[in-house]
Order: C-alpha cells, then sequence, then structure tokens
C-alpha cells in the first residue's frame, strides 16, 4: 500500500467525493494564531478530537487550557468525533484522563449518530460488528456479534455495523466481502473516516474499508458522523436557539470536518499543525479540492 499523508488520504476522500454533502464556503481562507484570536467572533465551538485535541493517547499541547480559556469567556464547547469504537461513558473518561474537563453531555459522536438511526432488521437476526474486544457493543442495543474470524458469523449476519478498524485485518475484510458477494445487505457505518492521525503513523478507519466495499461491490453505504448531516443534527440539540453564524467547526480534516460544517450552515476553521497536515502545506490540498475554511489556525 503507498505511504498514507496527506496526498494519499486526499486522494481517497476525492475519489468518493460524490458520497459526500455540498456546502457554501468563502473564497479565501483567514490565517489567525489561535482559536483565542477569533473567539468573538463565535458562542459555540465544535471541536474535532484527533489532530485537535489529541493526537493518539496524548494530548496536544495547549489544547487542555485553550478550551479552559474558552469556557470561562463563556463559550460553548462541545467536541464532535467520528470516533466510534467507545461509547459516550468511555470516550468522557479518556478525555478526562488527558486532563479535559467535559461532561457527557459535551461529547457528540458518529456511534451516538448511528444508535439513534439503528432501523429495525427485518428479521430476527443479528448484526456483525466490525470492532474492538473492548467497544463494548452490547451497548447498542440491538442483537449483534463481534465479526472476527468465524465465517459462519459473517453468513448469518442480517446486517453489519462498522465502528473500528483497529483490530481490522484484509483476511476479515474478504470475508465481509465474500459474504455480501453471496447476499447483499444493510451496511451501517459508524465512522466514515479514511484515516487516523497516530502520531507516528495514520490508522486505516473503517470509512476505508466501507468506501472499498460500497465501489467494488455496488453497495449502498448507510453513513453516520462528520461530514453528514445526522451528527451535527444530535449537535444541535443540546445547542436550542443558536445562531448558525456564531457556530463554528474546528477540525484538521477538508472532507470531513470541513465540508461537513460548511455543508451544515456554520462557520469552519481547519487546524494544520497536528493532524492531517503536519508537515504539509495545506494551501495546495485546498486549492485542489476546492474546499475552503472561514479560518486557518495552526493550532486551537
Amino acid at each position: 500500500m503507498p505511504k498514507r499523508d496527506a496526498i494519499w488520504t486526499i486522494q481517497q476522500y476525492e475519489s468518493v467525493r460524490s458520497l459526500l454533502p455540498m456546502g457554501d464556503m468563502p473564497s479565501q481562507s483567514t490565517r489567525a494564531e489561535n482559536l483565542s484570536a477569533i473567539s468573538g467572533q463565535f458562542d459555540v465551538f465544535l471541536l474535532d478530537a484527533f489532530g485537535v485535541l489529541n493526537v493518539g493517547e496524548t494530548a496536544i499541547n495547549g489544547a487542555v487550557k485553550r478550551v479552559e480559556l474558552l469556557k470561562n469567556m463563556g463559550k460553548k464547547v462541545l467536541v464532535l468525533t467520528n470516533g466510534a469504537r467507545l461509547p459516550a461513558e468511555s470516550a468522557l473518561n479518556k478525555f478526562l484522563e488527558l486532563g479535559f474537563h467535559f461532561e457527557l453531555s459535551d461529547i457528540i459522536s458518529s456511534r451516538d449518530a448511528l444508535v439513534a438511526a439503528l432501523p429495525p432488521l427485518p428479521d430476527d437476526g443479528f448484526w456483525g460488528v466490525m470492532s474492538s474486544q473492548n467497544s463494548q457493543i452490547e451497548t447498542l442495543g440491538v442483537p449483534c456479534r463481534r465479526l472476527e474470524d468465524d465465517k459462519l458469523t459473517y453468513n448469518r449476519a442480517s446486517g453489519f455495523i462498522l465502528l473500528s478498524a483497529s483490530e481490522w485485518n484484509e483476511s476479515r475484510q474478504l470475508l465481509l466481502r465474500e459474504c455480501l458477494l453471496k447476499a447483499p445487505r444493510p451496511i451501517l457505518v459508524g465512522n466514515p473516516d479514511i484515516i487516523a492521525p497516530r502520531g507516528s503513523h495514520f490508522s486505516l478507519e473503517p470509512g476505508h474499508y466501507a468506501y472499498e466495499l460500497g465501489r467494488d461491490l455496488k453497495l449502498e453505504l448507510q453513513l453516520f458522523g462528520k461530514p453528514f448531516a445526522n451528527i451535527y443534527d444530535l449537535a444541535f440539540k443540546r445547542l436550542p436557539n443558536v445562531n448558525f453564524s456564531r457556530v463554528a467547526m474546528v477540525g484538521d480534516s477538508l472532507h470531513t470536518d470541513i465540508l461537513g460544517g460548511a455543508a451544515y450552515g456554520v462557520k469552519t476553521v481547519l487546524v494544520t499543525e497536528h493532524g492531517l497536515f503536519s508537515g504539509f502545506d495545506c494551501r495546495p490540498f485546498i486549492m485542489k479540492t476546492k474546499i475552503f475554511p472561514d479560518f486557518i489556525i495552526p493550532t486551537i
């Protein structure tokens, strides 16, 4: 496989651009030092996690302090994440361990969006779930079994939920592909990200495997999380009567964070120093994709 970096990732997202929403964007972006420098323009900050608050299992230097400063200014700060491996309670514990002072109501994940829309199965079967061993799939509230190496589990599943690719591999992907070739079934993608920054490398995420299946097998995917409206719908249920022009979506990815925010009608802020564009000049990618954030900052 080619090196996973910003160039490769942008190519992958552009190949599925037709599946992503469209949004109105500015013709150029404004540079700023950090979120405090533009805080007067916003009442609410929706923060991506990976590449904005943390990289892998480490909080980004200064991120904890910046979040506290924004809260002390009276700003509402929510985490809007495509991390679907853990339920919200476990995700909150992770942020607390990293030093962030969030509450459960501050965390909105793509997993939440999926659970809110889980359709009933057409039979008395079960969902086969791409997940890690600690994903607590029993909290999904539906009959389900973890997808591992047993071919029968794939063949007997009535549909599939893709939450986490941390323990996925090409052998399991082949089992999923073969059973879908025999009998197409619903595919619900709880994390549409193609990659995630992990410090020294980029990990493949469920979106990578889902888009591959959708393309090769001509299957329709049900996608949850950024850039799709379902996760923003959940966030704005917690933000009654808010002025959209006073809300900023902050993230490190053009195709998920920036495009998603623009499509939903809020302002957008691209962070460049820690996530996808770490070590790269973001400008050629912005020009190539025509996805223009309202603001560009190195770090929050």
